[in-house]
């Protein structure tokens, strides 16, 4: 078996909307497995997206070259065709090869109101949530899959926020917000429905809780301390670092028998248990199996045997 460095050197990904969260994360462990990375968004070291937040693409490519790949960063909007399809050509140019496609484009989250009706809800906001969880994906695979397909064994992942299982039966959040992340889930199905037969495989894949810069900013906290807001937040402590989904994706991509998942929805908490990897603290956090066992089922927060 190769040096967990070494899994995915030569191999060539692109990790659409990598600036921050589970992007990054993924991104980087990509690196770790000795792949070289694209990464890709709107933010960059000269110009903020309307998030208007401090990460940039760069950083993302840097963090990728650091942890052992090569990082590249293209600014890139996914929701224009022609950006995606100049990206594309550089990658085709540049490599010769795609072998693994990560949509992780989202940008959503000040777009969404928690628990209002559509009907109340702001509808420009909405659209735009949609427009940017789900054409930016279906945009994307369209300019990329020619070039991934170039090659057998291609790997896509669809990043999205719950299991197909747990999605199918809870609402999430809002009607945009439930709409976008069940279209995403479908989009691994039907992806893998086209790409199998050609010697490819596509998932949708979740991350369990996230502690993203977004979510330990939101709540006050860094990652070295993120264990402060138990008292507030009990359910927290099942969270997980953007880099447990990462190596879900790196273990994926050096898997040659990795279509056996295609099509399916996969977490990271369950491929963790598959593949034997952990958190960086040396933790295996099951989310979505505490969240219908404990926090849904109301029970007080205890992690005991769920990481």
């Amino acid at each position: 078996m190769p040096d967990r460095s070494e899994r995915l050197k030569g191999r060539v990904a692109l990790v659409a909307g990598a600036t921050r969260g589970a992007g990054r994360g993924i991104a980087v462990e990509l690196g770790a497995a000795g792949a070289t990375v694209y990464v890709t968004g709107r933010t960059t070291r000269t110009r903020r997206s309307e998030y208007d937040r401090p990460e940039t693409i760069e950083d993302t490519a840097d963090l990728v070259t650091g942890a052992g790949g090569t990082g590249i960063a293209v600014p890139t909007d996914h929701l224009e065709p022609e950006q995606v399809k100049a990206l594309v050509d550089r990658i085709a140019d540049e490599q010769g090869r795609l072998d693994v496609l990560v949509n992780d484009i989202w940008g959503g989250e000040t777009l969404f109101a928690w628990d209002v009706p559509v009907w109340e809800h702001d509808l420009d906001k909405g659209l735009r949530l949609l427009r940017l969880a789900v054409e930016t994906h279906a945009i994307t695979s369209h300019h990329a899959l020619p070039l991934l397909l170039r090659h057998p064994g291609g790997l896509v992942v669809e990043v999205t926020d719950g299991t197909a299982d747990y999605n199918r039966d809870t609402y999430r959040n809002s009607f945009f917000y439930d709409l976008a992340k069940a279209s995403v889930l479908r989009m691994g199905f039907s992806l893998g429905h086209e790409l199998g037969p050609r010697g490819a495989t596509a998932v949708a894949l979740t991350p369990g809780w996230l502690r993203s810069e977004i979510m330990l900013d939101h709540l006050g906290v860094r990652e070295d301390n993120w264990r402060d807001t138990l008292d507030r937040v009990p359910h927290f402590a099942i969270s997980e670092t953007p880099r447990y989904v990462g190596r879900a994706v790196a273990a994926l991509a050096a898997d040659p028998d990795v279509a056996r998942f295609n099509g399916t929805s996969l977490s990271s908490g369950g491929l963790a248990r598959e593949y034997g990897f952990t958190d960086l603290d040396g933790s295996r956090p099951d989310a979505w199996r505490y969240l219908v066992e404990v926090q849904d089922a109301g029970k007080p927060a205890d992690v005991t045997g769920y990481r």
